[in-house]
């Protein structure tokens, strides 16, 4: 194989042989093939797509390039989830013990938060001792002790992916359907599970803007993991409006465990049931939705799924006492400071992108990947779309180092809310759901 000519073919808008992409896929894996010879591809496939069966065996390609493993031998089915990113966005972490309470297993590898969208593993370390970096082995060993277990992609996980990605960001080719779905697709099929379902996001606060561009890669994720013999589905949901009422590393993980205490905020918890839901349907853990809606609101009000977070965080290393006193244990920063309403009104905007903008000033993000993140900065107590509101109380809390950091931000945090003389009309979390 030549690769100027498999680039100058995908080009050219020809569709690529399987032996042509598994070939350059190896290669470049290897090293054989630089890394401008894939930029150029990727930016050839950017402009040129792919079909479904090309991204199909781009996909296979890029996931065999590393390490697979297979729950095969479990007695429980097992699914996994995967959600394209937002503001707030805390779902798998009360996810994946609802699913195990609820009989499933549910392996998941996340991601360190980038920009303004956080970090799975950012969150989980914020309970002291908590072990991201597990081996293969290891997430197999906590799957069969638990039924749950969330952790950091390793270096034989689809490095394919990781070398790709890496050179997409700098190159102006993330935004590809076909590319989008075989960096998600690959490091979720090397995890052989039965049915993965996904949360695509679209809005202000996603990297999907509109519904519509949602939808196509919803779409493409499902038509392709129906090529690989998986069962799949997906939420196209609203992210025009941050999920939850804290957003940052420590008071997320505070306010999952207060969802997996029964409470929480309906948003989190109706999305969170939703997509467990949808897995045990796949895998015939449940045979139909609204059981699994009864049965699943049961687990979080009845303490089951609580339990299964503890015992996750007590294998992975961390103090499973953090469930029951999060404010004690959890990092706290020194200086807090509330917004106020200075009018009576309802809730007619929380802007997301903005919202997600002063987390990551506060500290709690990341503006280039070696940054180090403060886990006690953030926002909480964040009024939420919908609320009846009077003047003087408060519309969020910022949480930070110094009260100088609070000072820079108080304007632009004021202005993240919107007032209005009525109740907004009702604009429903999920918009669609594809099979």
């Amino acid at each position: 194989m030549v690769p100027q000519w498999v680039i100058e073919k995908k080009r050219d808008g020809h569709a690529l042989s399987e032996a042509e992409i598994r070939q350059f896929i190896a290669d470049f894996t290897s090293g054989t093939i630089p890394d401008y010879q894939m930029a150029a591809l990727a930016m050839a496939i950017y402009f040129r797509g792919m079909s479904d069966t090309e991204t199909a065996i781009l996909t296979d390609a890029m996931m065999r390039s590393g390490d697979t493993t297979s729950f095969t031998g479990s007695s429980r089915p097992t699914a996994d989830k995967h959600s394209t990113g937002g503001i707030g966005d805390k779902i798998s972490l009360v996810l994946a013990p609802l699913a195990a309470a609820a009989g499933m297993n549910a392996p998941m590898v996340a991601g360190r938060g980038l920009g303004i969208t956080g970090g799975t593993l950012d969150k989980l370390e914020s309970i002291e001792g908590f072990n991201v970096n597990l081996s293969v082995d290891d997430l197999r060993k906590n799957i069969d002790k638990v039924g749950c277990a969330i952790a950091g992609q390793t270096d034989r996980l689809a490095p394919a992916d990781r070398k790709l990605y890496a050179l997409r960001d700098v190159t102006g080719t993330v935004p590809s359907i076909p590319l989008i779905t075989a960096s998600i697709m690959s490091k979720k099929l090397a995890l052989t599970t039965d049915a993965i379902v996904f949360d695509v996001k679209c809005g202000r606060g996603a990297f999907m803007k509109t519904r519509a561009d949602a939808q196509e890669l919803a779409a493409s994720l499902i038509r392709v993991g129906k090529t690989m013999n998986r069962k799949m589905a997906a939420l196209v949901t609203d992210m025009d409006r941050p999920l939850g009422s804290a957003i940052g590393n420590a008071v997320e993980i505070a306010e999952t465990i207060e969802t997996l205490h029964g409470h929480g905020p309906a948003d989190i918890r109706e999305l969170t049931i939703e997509l467990t839901a949808s897995m045990g349907l796949m895998t015939g853990v449940f045979s139909d939705l609204p059981t699994a809606r009864t049965a699943l609101a049961a687990l979080l009000d009845n303490g089951s799924a609580l339990e299964k977070f503890r015992q996750m965080i007590a294998a992975q290393g961390g103090n499973p006492a953090v469930v029951d006193s999060p404010q004690s244990l959890l990092p706290k920063a020194p200086c807090t400071t509330e917004i106020i309403s200075e009018k009576d009104g309802w809730v007619s905007d929380v802007n997301p992108d903005t919202i997600g903008r002063i987390v990551l000033q506060l500290g709690a993000g990341r503006q280039r990947s070696s940054d180090t993140i403060d886990h006690a900065a953030g926002i909480d107590n964040l009024v939420q779309y919908g609320n009846k509101i009077s003047r003087g109380q408060p519309l969020m809390r910022l949480h930070a180092a110094s009260d100088h950091l609070i000072a820079t931000l108080r304007d632009i945090a004021f202005e993240a809310v919107a007032i209005s003389d009525s109740p907004p009309t009702h604009s429903p979390l999920i918009l669609e759901r594809l099979v």
